[in-house]
């Protein structure tokens, strides 16, 4: 596997764990609109929960797989 192929897959791995979180954090909405059966504080914590995969993941991620200078 050559540079490209693995900033890819890494590019599609950040990109997946965004939209990951956003679900989370719509699913965390229509927990506390009472949309659902689940308790209030369901919603909360996806809300956080979709908050660090949403922000927070992406850029633990990219500092952990920055490429050495050359």
């Amino acid at each position: 596997m050559n540079e490209d192929d693995a900033a890819k897959k890494r590019f599609f791995a950040i990109t997946a764990i965004r939209l990951s979180g956003l679900a989370l954090i719509v699913i965390g909405l229509v927990i506390m609109a009472g949309k659902t059966n689940f308790p209030e504080w369901a919603g909360y914590i996806l809300i956080l929960a979709g908050t660090f995969d949403a922000l927070i993941a992406p850029i633990l991620l990219a500092r952990r797989w920055k490429s050495p200078p050359r």
